[in-house]
């Protein structure tokens, strides 16, 4: 192996290491809910991670709480439906670079009517992906925010997530992929473990769990 390899190899070891450390000891950060465990409940049925309660916070607010300016898209799924997303590609929480995602609530007719204004299309691996409107962006950074998805750059041992989250309520294999969900219904939280794919904790209100949870079963089964 050549000494290039080597620091290379070194520096992946390393950066492993403290991204688990950061998960099983307290980060001594300037806020305690920079970490995905840090979980509240501001009313029955709702949910409130990294200082954000789903459902009410918008964009903005999570822009002013990552310190990052949100790429916005429109995406249309293969079988037709229109989600509006927005995402910050590097966010920095408790020392860590990650990525998050948000799904913003749009009403049904006003995303279709974004859909109809988009500027471009382009084809992804998993349906359409539309431009939206300078105007329809500036709307969807007031709308409130349904999900929050977060991606860690590194990826983490099972037992991690067992120590911080605790065993889940159920875990549910998807047929095609194989990946792992485990699903925490309390705290709205999904969290895929796909072998060597990086992990995605995606969070929704605890009310609203079931649109996480039913297709999982429909596409899926149960495992111990």
């Amino acid at each position: 192996m050549s000494t290039e390899s080597k620091i290379y190899w070194s520096v992946g070891i390393v950066s492993i290491l403290i991204f688990a450390a950061s998960f099983l000891i307290p980060a001594d950060t300037s806020r305690k809910d920079d970490v995905p465990w840090h979980i509240e409940h501001p009313s029955a049925g709702s949910v409130r991670v990294f200082g954000l309660t789903l459902g009410e916070a918008s964009t903005n607010e999570a822009e002013q709480r990552f310190k990052e300016e949100a790429k916005p898209s429109l995406f249309k799924t293969p079988d037709g439906e229109l989600i509006a997303e927005m995402f910050f590609e590097q966010v920095k929480l408790s020392g860590l670079h990650s990525k998050i995602v948000l799904t913003i609530d749009v009403p049904k007719a006003e995303l279709q009517e974004m859909y109809e204004r988009g500027l471009r299309m382009a084809s992804t691996g998993s349906g359409k992906k539309i431009t939206l409107a300078p105007e329809d962006i500036e709307r969807v950074r007031t709308l409130p925010v349904n999900s929050l998805t977060y991606m860690p750059g590194l990826r983490v041992e099972d037992a991690v997530f067992l120590k911080r989250f605790g065993e889940p309520a159920q875990r549910i294999r998807e047929t095609k992929s194989g990946a792992i969900h485990w699903l925490y219904p309390q705290n709205g939280l999904d969290i895929t473990l796909g072998g060597s794919e990086k992990p995605l904790l995606q969070f929704v209100a605890p009310r609203e769990f079931d649109r996480l949870s039913k297709p999982l079963l429909a596409h899926g089964e149960a495992v111990n």
